[in-house]
């Protein structure tokens, strides 16, 4: 869902070839040594240069970049991911900041929030849920699929309207397969009331229940795309359907009873239960 981008490598790039051709002055000479080593993927050295580069020169035209250059080096390093969080909060803040590492910044954020509720510290889930009203549409999707792997359902709910903003109005396939995937993850019924473009209706749904005969109540279930459930059924082996039409149940006249009366409940019945299926 982040957005890929090559804007750090072109800035890193263009900005230290310039530099080599030029007069080297030890305000160049620092900054340029920091980016030798971030290229090394040298991170605790670079990020020592460029500390010692934002103290001695806070006025100069590269502060931004340099602050940029921090956070990218406290996130490549274990153990330090609140402080290039906050690297990372000052640097989007800067007037003079650039709008494709505002967006790299964005999603650093995002990742290394949800990194910090992984090691149980559930506050940081704020930082991802506030970007969900982020300007920036890749910031809003990211954020909307990262939290579609909280546990918390509660939570993650919350970036149920921006998936289904990505559904309404995106035509990337992949990008929009991918909201789908986050909604089951979410919650199946989300998917419940979403009308396809082009289609003029919703996605078919197929439910399953378990009843136990006793309690009358369900003790299972399913609801999730047609399409889907298509895909899982046609995958049982002929073998398996055999042994199922031994027991009294054929499963390709059942699928094909669903697809042409929908709507129809389907009802199997055993000593301890009764399984309803049925879709719409």
């Amino acid at each position: 869902m982040r957005k890929i981008t090559i804007s750090f490598g072109i800035i890193f790039l263009a900005s230290f070839f310039f530099q080599v051709n030029a007069q080297t002055l030890p305000d160049e000479k620092l900054f340029q040594e920091a980016k030798i080593l971030i290229f090394d993927k040298k991170w605790e050295q670079a990020q020592e240069k460029l500390e010692e580069f934002l103290e001695k020169y806070p006025d100069n035209p590269w502060f931004s970049q340099a602050l940029f250059y921090k956070g990218k080096c406290l996130e490549e390093q274990k153990g330090k991911e609140v402080e290039a969080l906050n690297v990372y909060k000052k640097y989007i803040l800067l007037k003079d900041r650039n709008l494709s590492l505002t967006e790299d910044s964005e999603g650093s954020i995002i990742d290394l929030a949800f990194r910090l509720y992984e090691k149980g510290k559930k506050s940081y889930l704020r930082e991802i849920e506030t970007r969900l009203s982020s300007p920036h549409k890749v910031v809003r999707y990211y954020s909307a699929h990262k939290l579609s792997y909280v546990k918390d359902k509660k939570i993650a709910s919350k970036g149920i309207p921006v998936l289904k903003e990505i559904l309404k109005n995106e035509q990337d396939a992949e990008l929009r397969d991918r909201a789908k995937i986050n909604l089951l993850r979410i919650d199946p019924d989300a998917l419940r009331d979403f009308d396809e473009k082009g289609y003029g209706r919703r996605a078919r749904i197929f439910h399953l229940q378990i009843i136990n005969r006793w309690k009358k109540e369900p003790e299972f279930s399913l609801n999730i795309p047609w399409a889907l459930a298509d895909l899982a059924l046609s995958a049982i082996p002929e073998k398996e359907k055999a042994e199922m039409r031994k027991e009294g149940y054929d499963l390709d006249k059942i699928i094909k009873e669903l697809i042409e009366f929908r709507g129809k409940i389907i009802e199997i019945k055993t000593e301890k239960s009764i399984i309803k299926i049925w879709i719409d």
